[in-house]
């Protein structure tokens, strides 16, 4: 029985070697499929597109403006990243897409983030320019029921802030309370 045991780790450690190396794990190449692209109406009731923000780097977060916890938390950190970052913050479009589109009208969207930064992004859309925006940012969010919610229901999302660069692509994917604010300022000020 031990000849067996022992044949069995001497097999899968050889097809181990052969197929890459004891530490060979998961192996990755190329870049994240995470684009930022999107047509929106922003806060102000312009049509925008990402090329609107192709001067700057885009710290992107999705969310809801009903959003009990989460999303003003977060809003409330990227202010603090904002303020941190001092003259670079011009280098920087804060944006802020609602997966609720449905009770996050351009009025409601410009109240809530003038309450965050004066700088925040609101976008807001159609049901289908949402979803699409979302796969693009490979984000996730749901409806859930909930009678003791606003009108009956929740957004479940994600909670996740993207770096995107100026022409559209990926570069990082933070999340609040994953560092201060402070270090993420100095981070992005790095990369800008």
């Amino acid at each position: 029985m031990a000849f067996l045991a022992l044949a069995g780790f001497a097999l899968v450690t050889g097809l181990n070697l052969y197929l890459g190396g004891e530490e060979s794990g998961v192996r990755y190449s190329g870049e994240a499929d995470v684009r930022s692209e999107f047509t929106l109406t922003d806060h102000t009731g312009r049509q925008v597109t990402q090329a609107d923000y192709s001067d700057r780097w885009q710290l992107v977060f999705f969310g809801f403006t009903h959003c009990p916890d989460v999303c003003p938390t977060t809003l409330a950190y990227m202010a603090s990243v904002l303020d941190r970052l001092g003259g670079n913050a011009d280098r920087v479009a804060p944006i802020f897409i609602t997966v609720d589109p449905a009770r996050d009208t351009v009025p409601v969207m410009a109240e809530y983030v003038s309450a965050f930064h004066p700088r925040l992004i609101g976008l807001t859309g159609s049901e289908a320019q949402t979803a699409e925006a979302a796969r693009n940012f490979r984000t996730w969010f749901e409806r859930s029921d909930d009678a003791s919610a606003p009108d009956g229901y929740f957004m479940a999302h994600a909670g996740h802030i993207y770096l995107m660069r100026p022409d559209g692509a990926f570069e990082a994917v933070y999340q609040e309370g994953g560092q201060s604010s402070e270090a993420l300022a100095e981070e992005i000020r790095k990369k800008i």
